[in-house]
């Protein structure tokens, strides 16, 4: 018995000091992790400055440059600025100063915005229907501005953007059903469309002939008002079918448009996962796309644009990707995809370009703005011929090879000498992306 009681002491002993290791190692755990100097992990940071599509060794036609939203965040330094402000304003000081001094720009939150527009400076405009707001962005200061709700104008759901060459902003409300119109100094001079608007999205305007396009969805079509005297001129499509129309030259709920250099109007026919084409007279031409997940396909259509070179960009809500064509609705580029990365998208809306070639999309679920950089035909060519230069270049200066004597054949059997070498012609897209072997058209 006093072996057994011995044996039981001494294993009573050990796990008792083995639980008090097992508790000592614990607290010492929780102590350090909550250190404050113990950091939690960060996320790697990501190099965008060579984001491109299509990928190397294809001849680049976009190239990611940044975004707008609140997401950007500085911690350390914000809630420095945060146990400073309280102090701030009790001494008189702006918030926004005490942010300046810390080095911070303040950013503001999008909620979702939708249409875009940039002026002559470069501004970039965001309709932000959740905020009913429309923010002002500098791309090159980040500097940000407003035309807010209840102190520049009543906005109730605030949908598409366009801006004239004087810098007259036109801001279609879906709620009060009409398109404001501001000033280049940001000041309400008028409003129009009442009684003709239902669900008013986005919107284009044609400089030359001077015609504003809105796609008014609640009705199924798209109305072209004088640009400056705002006098309803026609409408495009059939009304009160409830969106069941298929045919050429109607729409099912169209939510954006776009015109090009010849007055050429392209219409995003949302429900029927399609893009329309008129003649400045609103004579139907052609329609592209159909409703898929494959190339060229499109679910949910929306955002629409055309660049410097005639080229028509599709952004699609539902496969959060935006698609390249030719006018004749011919593929020639994809990128995007479901994502918060740069180049991807989450509810992608809106889609505008700028005369510096600079492409923005909007996010509605992420309140992101992305921009890009369109690489033109004529940049696209440039680098082509740089390519081709550097081959020849390679090529005529590697040294002809001489036979070695033992290798000479027989004088009447000997073979015609190989023709010279010549240098390959480097690959270079017909448009944005395209993989071929042509040149940039």
């Amino acid at each position: 018995m006093p072996e057994i009681l011995q044996s039981f002491v001494r294993r009573s002993l050990l796990a008792a000091t083995v639980l008090a290791c097992l508790a000592t190692t614990s607290v010492f755990a929780d102590q350090k992790k909550n250190t404050p100097s113990a950091k939690p992990p960060q996320p790697p940071k990501i190099d965008t400055s060579n984001i491109v599509w299509p990928q190397p060794p294809a001849i680049a036609r976009v190239r990611y440059l940044d975004y707008f939203s609140a997401e950007k965040k500085q911690p350390e330094k914000q809630r420095e600025v945060k146990r400073k402000s309280w102090m701030d304003r009790m001494a008189g000081v702006d918030p926004s100063e005490a942010a300046k001094r810390a080095g911070i720009k303040p950013r503001f939150a999008l909620g979702t915005p939708y249409g875009l527009a940039v002026d002559s400076k470069g501004m970039l405009y965001v309709a932000d229907t959740k905020v009913g707001a429309v923010f002002i962005f500098d791309p090159e200061s980040k500097d940000t501005g407003f035309i807010k709700h209840g102190v520049d104008a009543k906005f109730g759901r605030i949908f598409g953007l366009a801006i004239d060459d004087a810098d007259r902003l036109f801001v279609s409300d879906g709620q009060y059903n009409h398109v404001l119109v501001f000033n280049k100094d940001h000041k309400l001079e008028g409003q129009f469309g009442e009684g003709a608007m239902n669900d008013p999205a986005g919107m284009a305007i044609d400089e030359e002939n001077r015609f504003l396009y809105v796609a008014n969805t609640g009705t199924d079509q798209i109305l072209v008002y004088d640009a400056d005297t705002f006098k309803l001129l026609r409408k495009i499509g059939t009304a009160g079918k409830n969106h069941t129309l298929t045919t050429p030259g109607d729409f099912s709920k169209p939510t954006n448009v776009a015109v090009d250099e010849d007055g050429n109007l392209y219409v995003t026919d949302t429900l029927n996962d399609r893009v329309e084409e008129f003649d400045a007279d609103a004579q139907f031409i052609r329609t592209f796309g159909k409703n898929g997940d494959g190339p060229g396909d499109f679910t949910r259509p929306k955002g629409i644009a055309v660049d410097c070179d005639g080229h028509v960009w599709v952004a699609d809500a539902d496969m959060n990707r935006v698609q390249v064509f030719t006018p004749e609705g011919d593929l020639r580029l994809i990128f995007g995809g479901f994502g918060w990365l740069p180049g991807e998208f989450e509810a992608l809306a809106g889609l505008t370009i700028d005369k510096k070639n600079r492409v923005f999309t909007s996010e509605q679920y992420f309140g992101r703005v992305q921009m890009f950089r369109y690489i033109t035909n004529a940049e696209a060519q440039a680098e082509y011929d740089r390519r081709a230069a550097e081959v020849a270049k390679k090529s005529a200066l590697q040294p002809a090879k001489v036979p070695a004597k033992n290798d000479a054949q027989p004088a009447d059997k000997a073979t015609p000498p190989a023709p010279a070498p010549t240098a390959p012609t480097p690959a270079a897209p017909r448009n944005p992306g395209a993989p071929t072997t042509g040149k940039p058209s």
